[in-house]
């Protein structure tokens, strides 16, 4: 058989130090042995290198042996029943015997195999009635400790007093992991920590995660000599995962950190709340220190009681701030403010709007209007921010504590404008509310400059040396924008939002009463104009036509040829005018419909229409086709006008040669024609043989005074389909057109069907 030790000999370096597998160094401290046993049946799988110290055996005489055969069978008997009992976590030890000697051993499950720790063994039945105490005393603790601080200062002492190390440290974490000695508790001889920060660099990302998982770790000597673990050498790559070991090896770099702060001996319990990493009971002694399990549990215990304390002090240091804040949010929305822009003005001076959300200064913009309170930069800046901001996030709400990330220029104004909070409440009409905050410049005491956290020299990687004081003054910076404040200024702004809106429909609504009385005065004029243009304009005139027709009449013999051709081409202008201003007439009374709509007989109105243009048709040998016409519900005398347009289109734009057909059909009923409002819509089709046009026109031609023609090859204003599509608009229908040139046109009318 053939083993081999599974010591991880990686060489730590600036390229790998954040990834360092400290989960499986392959060895352990020797203040304990440990063995790996496989689930399915029981055998040694792994085993530390001091088993022999231990219990007399080699790991060459235990690895592969069954653990009945090693433990004896009432010992094996007795672990079986305690791995079915426990939970997963196998937080208590168990009490075994080996060759005489007690042990406390602590298992857990790692993959397909338990961890067996043995550690010298203490009984825990001396420590019933210390922990029934300890509970005890925790429940005082609570009572008369009246802040979180306070109450971890408690913890710190008692954790003290159990463990008996020289420090106990209550280590707090921000949001960036950087540590804060929130609480201490210490021999009167040696220097405090209380309130010095640690770089993030000093507990990395992947030690961070071991303490989320192994809630407990002890060091008792920092001087110790790692133990390597063996194991068969059957299978490449072999390992153990050493996660939630309490004996597992420490990483190199941690152990030299120890060495350069002065430490001999550790013990740390991780403080969760949420489920992340809140803080630390850091313990530290200056010599080598060892403490039974039962202490340890003890010790994680006042953990374990500070955590259940977090989320309740916490929350009641929110509730004491939400309810100043709430205090100013009820006296804003209180208020009743008239509907108008002199009103945000008001608004943005009352000191409870800063209060809400303990800011020094506030402005309220609207469109390019800013109304402002407090201390604020100027209105010019204040755009600036708010641009910059836009720019920056497409979020409604943004917050900042440091607005000199986000906007360089900020420095400079850091009197008023070191923290922001805006909420964007209209990004079109350019509407919001932006509090500011004033710089507020910390003093940070630093163990060592934090930007010298791990060092190279030429040995190659060590963390730092120096944890002399070293002091950084924050600067350019606000206090942090808390929950409860959040809250408030976000009800408010909902409130203030509702109230821009009414604003603005107001001011709309304003605008629009404004241009209804111009366009009554309009159509008023309008109407002035119509009846210049119905006996004003049209009688000149008649006058020139009929003075024209007089001259032609009674001197025709004495005018030479080219007079009479003026006097002639005097008299069509003449007639184009009238014919001009009646089409314009009728067009102006289809804008201003509003007849109502009853059954009409499309093909009632198609045989009026043909008999008056009898003798039109009869003179151009025309021949008008097609079938029986739905009924629609529309207006009589625009549809007999509608039909009379198309039709004498037809007529007018007929080939020289070729004999107008004009064919009126009825299509079946269309679901959902485009450009319509979604329903079943009639299709009645006008399609001639004529001259047709070209389909890149089928739009413009619907347009007033649009031509396609000249004014000497065919008569007419301009109007007459602008006439029937404004007529089939009053119908809530469609006109469209289709053509080729010299073979002829299509106009189609959608009505909407009957039900």
């Amino acid at each position: 058989m053939k083993i081999k030790d599974i010591v991880n000999r990686d060489i730590v370096n600036l390229t790998n130090c954040e990834h360092e597998p400290i989960h499986i160094p392959g060895s352990i401290q020797p203040h304990g042995f440990l063995i790996a046993i496989k689930k399915k049946d029981y055998t040694i799988d792994f085993c530390s290198a001091n088993s022999l110290a231990y219990i007399n055996l080699r790991p060459e005489q235990l690895l592969s042996k069954n653990t009945e055969t090693v433990l004896g069978h009432s010992q094996h008997q007795k672990m079986l029943h305690y791995i079915a009992s426990q939970s997963a976590s196998f937080s208590s030890p168990l009490e075994m015997e080996l060759n005489g000697s007690s042990y406390n051993v602590s298992i857990h499950a790692s993959g397909d195999r338990y961890i067996l720790e043995f550690e010298p063994g203490v009984s825990s039945s001396s420590d019933l009635s210390a922990f029934y105490n300890q509970t005890r005393q925790f429940v005082t603790y609570m009572e008369r400790s009246t802040s979180l601080q306070k109450l971890c200062q408690t913890v710190a002492d008692e954790t003290r007093s159990i463990t008996g190390y020289d420090r106990v440290m209550i280590y707090r974490f921000d949001k960036d992991y950087n540590g804060e000695v929130f609480a201490e508790s210490k021999r009167d001889d040696i220097e405090s920590f209380l309130g010095v920060h640690y770089p993030h660099t000093d507990i990395p990302a992947q030690a961070r995660a071991l303490y989320k998982q192994n809630l407990l770790r002890l060091i008792v000597d920092v001087n110790y000599q790692p133990v390597p673990i063996f194991t068969i050498d059957d299978e490449p790559s072999k390992n153990l995962d050493l996660g939630n070991a309490l004996l597992r090896s420490v990483s190199p770099i941690h152990v030299q950190y120890l060495h350069n702060i002065g430490v001999g001996a550790t013990l740390t319990i991780s403080l969760m709340h949420q489920d992340e990493l809140w803080g630390l009971i850091a313990c530290h002694h200056y010599s080598v220190k060892y403490i039974n399990s039962f202490t340890r549990i003890s010790a994680q215990l006042q953990g374990h009681f500070l955590t259940s304390q977090i989320n309740v002090r916490q929350v009641e240091e929110q509730h004491t701030l939400a309810k100043q804040v709430n205090s100013a949010l009820e006296k804003m929305l209180a208020q009743t403010n008239s509907l108008d822009r002199q009103s945000f003005k008001m608004i943005a001076v009352q000191k409870e709007l800063l209060a809400l959300c303990n800011a020094n200064g506030v402005a309220i913009f609207i469109d390019n209007d800013i109304y402002s309170g407090g201390n604020v930069p100027s209105q010019e800046t204040i755009r600036s921010i708010i641009t910059a901001l836009k720019l920056h996030s497409d979020k409604d709400v943004i917050f900042s504590s440091k607005l000199v990330d986000i906007y360089p220029e900020a420095a400079s104004i850091s009197d008023t404008s070191a923290g922001i909070l805006l909420h964007l409440l209209d990004d079109v009409l350019n509407m919001g509310v932006i509090w500011f905050r004033h710089e507020t410049l910390e003093e940070v005491k630093w163990a060592g400059d934090p930007s010298k956290a791990i060092i190279k020299d030429e040995k190659g990687l060590s963390p730092r040396k120096s944890f002399e004081l070293w002091k950084e003054v924050k600067k350019f910076q606000s206090s942090e924008w808390r929950e409860a404040e959040l809250y408030a200024a976000a009800t408010f702004a909902q409130s203030l939002e509702k109230q821009m809106h009414l604003l603005f429909l107001s001011e709309e609504e304003q605008k629009y009463r404004v241009l209804s009385e111009k366009l009554k005065e309009t159509n008023a004029e309008l109407e002035n104009v119509n009846w210049i243009s119905t006996h004003d304009l049209k009688e000149p005139l008649r006058k020139i036509q009929v003075f024209a027709s007089r001259i032609l009449d009674r001197n025709s013999d004495e005018l030479s040829s080219a007079v009479i051709d003026s006097i002639q081409r005097m008299n069509n202008s003449a007639s184009r005018m009238q014919t001009l201003i009646s089409d314009i007439l009728t067009y102006s009374k289809m804008q201003r419909f509003n007849e109502t709509l009853t059954e009409v007989n499309l093909t009632l109105v198609v045989n009026e229409v043909v008999n008056e243009l009898n003798e039109d048709i009869v003179e151009r040998h025309a021949t008008i086709t097609g079938g029986k016409l739905p009924a629609v519900d529309g207006v009589s005398f625009m549809l007999h006008q509608l039909f009379i347009n198309l039709i004498r289109n037809s007529l007018k734009f007929a080939r020289p040669d070729i004999a107008p057909v004009i064919d009126i059909s009825f299509k079946e009923t269309v679901v959902n024609p485009e450009r319509l409002v979604p329903g079943s819509y009639y299709a009645i089709v006008v399609k001639d043989n004529g001259i047709g046009f070209s389909d890149q026109h089928k739009d413009a031609i619907f347009n007033v005074f649009t031509r396609l023609h000249a004014k000497a090859d065919f008569t007419g204003s301009g109007i007459g389909l602008a006439l029937c599509k404004k007529i089939m608009q009053n119908h809530k229908g469609l006109i469209t057109a289709h053509g080729k040139i010299n073979e002829g046109a299509e106009f189609t009318l959608y009505f909407p069907a009957k039900v």
